[in-house]
C-alpha cells in the first residue's frame, strides 16, 4: 500500500474577465503532478467563461455543484471589480476559502479575497497595476509591496501574471519536496524565481 497521500482537489475559480495567464500558469504547474493534484474549473455555472483576453475557458462545474476543494485558486483580471459586487459569489468565496486547506490568488484575485474578508489580519501581495483598488478592498490586510509572492500559511498570494507560476512552484515544493518543484520547473523550461522579494 502506498504511503503517498490522496490527491488534493484544486478548484480554480472562473468569472467573466479573469486573466488567462493568472489561471493557466499555476494550472500548468500543478497539472504536471496529476497523481498529487486533481484540478476542477469552477464557474458561476458550468460552461464557457470569457477571459479578459478574449478566449473562453469552460467551467466544468457551477459553484453550487463544486466538490470539496482542498486548494482554492483565484486568478485576477479586469473582471474582479464587477465580480466583487456579486454578493452571492462573495459569500460562496468566503465559505469555500474557510473550508479549504490552502487559498491561492494571483494579481487582483487578492482583491476578491480581501473583499470576502479572507485576508483580514494576514500578509498578502498583489500586482502593481491593480494595487490601488485591491488595497481599498482590504484595509485590515498587511499589504506587502514589491514581492513576487507572499506565503502567510493558509493563504499564498502572488503579485500577478508570471509570478503566479513562481507561487505555484513554491506551493508544490511546500506540499511535496524540494526536488519535485525543481523537476516541474525544469520540465516547464522555466527560470524559477524562488526569492519572494525578487
Amino acid at each position: 500500500m502506498s504511503d503517498w497521500p490522496e490527491p488534493r482537489t484544486l478548484g480554480a475559480v472562473l468569472y467573466p474577465g479573469f486573466d488567462l495567464l493568472d489561471l493557466a500558469g499555476p494550472l500548468h504547474a500543478f497539472g504536471m503532478l496529476k497523481n498529487v493534484f486533481e484540478q476542477v474549473l469552477v464557474g458561476p455555472e458550468a460552461g464557457p467563461i470569457e477571459s479578459a483576453q478574449g478566449p473562453a475557458v469552460t467551467a466544468e462545474v457551477g459553484q453550487d455543484d463544486a466538490p470539496k476543494l482542498d486548494i482554492l485558486l483565484v486568478p485576477g483580471g479586469s473582471g474582479t471589480r464587477r465580480q466583487s459586487q456579486d454578493d452571492a459569489f462573495m459569500r460562496w468565496l468566503a465559505l469555500r476559502a474557510e473550508d479549504a486547506e490552502l487559498v491561492l490568488s494571483v494579481s487582483s484575485g487578492a482583491g476578491l479575497l480581501a473583499s470576502a474578508g479572507v485576508l483580514d489580519g494576514r500578509r498578502a501581495t498583489t500586482g502593481s497595476r491593480a494595487a490601488g483598488w485591491v488595497h481599498e478592498q482590504g484595509p485590515r490586510v498587511n499589504w506587502v509591496t514589491k514581492a513576487r509572492y507572499v506565503d502567510d500559511g493558509k493563504v499564498v498570494t502572488a503579485a500577478g501574471v508570471a509570478s503566479g507560476l513562481d507561487m505555484a512552484l513554491h506551493v508544490i515544493t511546500r506540499l511535496t519536496a524540494e526536488d519535485v518543484g525543481e523537476n516541474v520547473a525544469r520540465s516547464l523550461e522555466y527560470v524559477w524565481s524562488r526569492d519572494a522579494k525578487a
